[in-house]
């Protein structure tokens, strides 16, 4: 039931394939990609005020609240819908900012979702994906709440069912800049297209990878020693690597051999996003 008060899933995602395909005329690049979701989350709660003002109950640190998703994406409910009410909003921040794994983003598209149903607006999925693509290039699969196939800069998306695997995450003590590895005269711009059936054959390489490991030592590091346990790939642009394990157990060694060492997370693979279990 969407209840005021509730707290609500934004899942991180992982970019299990990158392949940059073209640069359009405006910049921005053309992706191949393929999201997958976890079971670690930030959660979200949204109180009800009795006004039209948005506002965080639990600013992030560095962030000014009018450039945070979430605020940004309510008032862009707001502005799309007219309407007049407003809401406070307690984040709870678990993942770590600035690795690759899409926290920000999906905070926005829970708040795109719930607030949807809180405010009754009756915006379609696809609309909320629409909304979603002006504050990121990642929110609209978290709006799309599956594992998905992506083209053109991230938003073209199509259903994947994926192995729901164990996943061993390393978050380097390094930010990694998006922009900053997307202007590198080095990064590979005309990969050639694959097909699904091509990525599940084993075609899943990161056209970041080069760059990042080159600009980032941490980075690098990571990768390094997370192959002792698995194939240790980099999440989009970075900073974080993980690695897959067929069971919790295989995860759980590597897991533990590498804590002390680094900022490491144990989690698992998902199919569909926990938010949309709440939400029907």
């Amino acid at each position: 039931m969407t209840a005021w008060g509730n707290k609500w899933p934004a899942p991180a995602k992982i970019n299990l394939m990158l392949r940059i395909t073209g640069q359009r005329e405006d910049g921005y690049h053309l992706l191949q990609t393929v999201f997958q979701l976890l079971d670690w989350c930030d959660w979200l709660t949204f109180h009800q005020v009795n006004d039209s003002r948005v506002g965080l109950l639990s600013p992030t640190p560095g962030v000014p609240e009018a450039s945070d998703l979430t605020v940004r994406a309510a008032k862009l409910l707001q502005q799309e819908t007219g309407c007049q009410q407003g809401v406070m909003i307690a984040l709870e921040k678990n993942l770590p900012m600035g690795g690759g794994l899409g926290g920000g983003s999906s905070d926005a598209a829970t708040t795109l979702l719930v607030l949807n149903q809180l405010w009754s607006l009756g915006l379609s999925v696809e609309r909320l994906m629409q909304l979603g693509l002006q504050l990121g290039a990642d929110v609209p699969v978290f709006v799309f709440g599956h594992a998905a196939w992506a083209e053109g800069v991230g938003e073209k998306l199509q259903k994947m069912v994926l192995e729901e695997k164990w996943l061993v995450i390393i978050k380097p003590e390094c930010h990694v800049d998006t922009k900053e590895i997307f202007s590198v005269k080095e990064l590979t711009r005309d990969s050639k297209s694959i097909t699904m059936a091509g990525f599940i054959s084993g075609q899943h390489r990161n056209d970041c990878l080069g760059v990042v490991r080159k600009l980032y030592q941490p980075v690098e590091e990571a990768l390094v020693d997370l192959a002792v346990f698995s194939e240790a790939r980099l999440t989009g642009t970075g900073a974080c690597v993980f690695a897959q394990f067929d069971s919790r157990a295989l995860a759980q060694q590597a897991f533990d051999s590498l804590q002390g060492r680094w900022q490491v997370y144990l989690t698992k693979g998902l199919n569909r996003s926990p938010l949309m279990h709440m939400l029907q």
